[in-house]
């Protein structure tokens, strides 16, 4: 590819004129993100985790009772403070990669291909969890809301996951304006809930929790420092999804590195404040968990009353929960582009369809989803103690790289910087252990065992691609191209149409030709074969007959014994099977076929290095075909 787009260039043949570029970048872009869709598309998971983030922290306090619950907020001011310098890094990050790949480009280039590879792996694992409990989560609050649908969770849960699915087949703008409304009506109905409840000094209902028993253990007279870090770990979820603006910074319009930067620095700034916010009104509110009903609903109920706002925020909690799974539609086909363009996974995924689609990793991402789905019922208790350990391993691995960078590149300030990820990179760290510690009997251990599972799956793609490689001599300058003598073996059952256009394009395509007919050893088969071989004579249309006798009743084994005996003959020739077919009007009338042409086509592709040309003839039922001729004449027997 790279010497004919070089000899392009050097004839003239390959430019384009400026206005046709120009307008192709164009419309390229308006299958890209501007900064507000990038914040629709890729970080509804980021915004959805307020939901589950700040409760997290709270259950796990709340087993120090209500003095363990005063620690809700430094717990959650240590997390906006590990979000803040996550936010730098990943701007970092984007200006240094601007092709995308966060943590695995940054692993690549400073860690080396091992690490990069355990990043991917633990980023593919986050990003396909990440769809299940989103849906799954957003199915749970909407079954809370109304009961008679529990039992029908898991087709709902594969409803809305074929739904988000189809959207983003259409372009990741389509699914930014899907989601923007959505989007917006959370985010804002969090700040109205926040800054309502610091104008009240109570809560103003608390009929949400009432008659729930309460989660709350006995006081305890001190806070240790290990349930401070599992509070800690556990109100980390909430930074799920900051690395997919990263990730994706191809899918944004240019200048693509200003907008994914911008993008990256709303994200933060909105999850900080709603995350700070939420977490002052639950210290306000003296809120306690309870059975059966979120920590986010009882602060809505505090704050804004149990009526018509309330409602408001526990719908818009539920659409978003359910749509979060959009960031990793967004992020991981991005990233399975750039596996596939290393060779760590089938170069399909790289592929990109109409409105720059990468539609081959959506739709893997869909189907292993679904998998997911079936195999936890719809239940999303039983997904979450596997979820957010890809992420930190993907932080820390992230951080550890930026400090090589900055070592490496020892620009103004790099000292400054490499503190900062080098601190990042120890919180992350810190958070992965205590994550995958306390969760490692909950099912965190399937994570342990499909991380290096993942990664030995890439590298034997790459080593597949390798050898594929090396036979190719990709590379390397190859052999000037030459002549050799070319017979083209045609396959015929009767004398028709079919059978003048094939030898046409035989003869048209090869040096010599000649056309085989298998015979069947029945008594019918030898009169067909008889009955073919007369009409031929007749028609003689200069090329030779073959009759290939068929002991077993095979259909493509005596062609391929005969390609054989050709390539045995004379060892420079090139050998070409062309199969006549019939191409239907219509997409049932396949069905009629009788499938000959493709048994051929699989024997001798499968037992041969022939070239194989399958010759499709289009049939049009709306235009009228030739008057037959009279009976008895050559070219008649069908």
């Amino acid at each position: 590819m790279s010497i004919l787009a070089h000899s392009e260039h050097a004839s003239g043949t390959g430019e384009e004129p400026p206005d046709t570029g120009a307008a192709r970048t164009a419309a390229e872009d308006r299958h890209r993100l501007t900064a507000t869709q990038g914040l629709a598309a890729l970080s509804l998971d980021a915004m959805a985790s307020v939901a589950y983030g700040p409760e997290a922290i709270v259950l796990v306090l709340a087993a120090a009772g209500a003095h363990g619950l005063g620690f809700t907020l430094p717990v959650t001011l240590a997390i906006a403070a590990l979000l803040a310098v996550l936010v730098a890094s990943y701007r970092q990050v984007i200006e240094a990669f601007p092709d995308g790949g966060g943590s695995y480009a940054v692993a690549k280039r400073h860690l080396g291909r091992r690490t990069s590879l355990v990043t991917a792996a633990s980023l593919v694992l986050d990003y396909v969890l990440n769809v299940a409990v989103s849906v799954t989560a957003g199915v749970a609050a909407l079954t809370s809301a109304f009961p008679s649908l529990y039992g029908d969770r898991l087709w709902i849960c594969l409803g809305v996951l074929v739904l988000v699915t189809g959207v983003n087949l259409r372009g990741i703008v389509d699914s930014a304006k899907a989601f923007i409304v959505p989007t917006a009506v959370f985010v804002g109905s969090i700040l109205v809930l926040i800054v309502v409840g610091l104008f009240r000094d109570a809560p103003v209902s608390t009929e949400a929790a009432a008659g729930h028993a309460s989660a709350l253990a006995g006081d305890a007279t001190t806070v240790g420092a290990l349930l401070l870090l599992k509070a800690f770990a556990a109100g980390c979820s909430a930074l799920t999804g900051v690395e997919a603006v990263a990730n994706a910074v191809p899918s944004f319009r240019a200048p693509a590195t200003r907008r994914a930067q911008r993008t990256e620095v709303a994200l933060g700034a909105l999850l900080g404040v709603m995350l700070i916010g939420l977490s002052v009104l639950i210290g306000r509110f003296h809120l306690q968990p309870v059975e059966g009903v979120t920590v986010l609903a009882q602060l809505a109920d505090a704050s804004l009353g149990h009526n018509g706002a309330f409602y408001v925020v526990q719908f818009a909690t539920v659409v978003l929960l359910a749509l979060a799974a959009n960031t990793s539609f967004g992020g991981l086909p991005v990233l399975m582009g750039l596996l596939a363009r290393d060779n760590y996974l089938p170069h399909v995924f790289g592929l990109k369809a109409d409105r720059q689609v990468h539609r081959h990793g959506v739709l893997a991402l869909a189907a292993v989803s679904a998998l997911l789905l079936v195999f936890s019922g719809g239940d999303v208790n039983t997904l979450v103690p596997l979820f957010a350990i890809g992420v930190f391993v993907g932080f820390t691995i992230c951080q550890v790289g930026m400090v090589r960078h900055w070592r490496q590149e020892r620009s103004a300030g790099w000292r400054g910087k490499a503190l900062v990820n080098g601190f990042g990179a120890v919180l992350t760290g810190v958070s992965a252990v205590v994550v995958t510690a306390t969760k490692f009997a909950e099912g965190a251990w399937l994570i342990v065992v499909a991380l290096p599972v993942l990664v030995l799956a890439f590298e034997a793609v790459h080593r597949a691609y390798a050898r594929i490689g090396e036979r190719l001599e990709l590379g390397r300058v190859p052999e000037a191209p030459r002549r050799c003598h070319s017979v083209v073996v045609v396959p015929v059952s009767s004398l028709s149409r079919l059978t003048s256009k094939a030898l046409t394009a035989a003869v048209s395509l090869g040096d010599e030709v000649v056309a085989v007919t298998v015979t069947q050893p029945d008594a019918e088969g030898r009169r067909a074969a008889e009955s073919l071989r007369r009409d031929w004579e007749l028609w003689s249309p200069g090329v030779d007959l073959v009759d290939l006798p068929a002991p077993g009743r095979a259909l493509g084994r005596p062609i391929v014994a005969y390609v054989h005996e050709l390539a045995e003959r004379h060892p420079d020739n090139r050998v070409t099977v062309l199969i006549p077919e019939v191409e239907p009007a219509h997409l049932w009338q396949r069905l009629l076929q009788n499938q000959r042409g493709a048994v051929v086509a699989h024997a001798v592709r499968r037992d041969t290095d022939a070239v194989i040309c399958r010759l499709r003839f289009r049939i049009d039922t709306r235009q009228p075909g030739p008057v037959p001729a009279a009976p008895g004449k050559a070219g008649t027997r069908r």
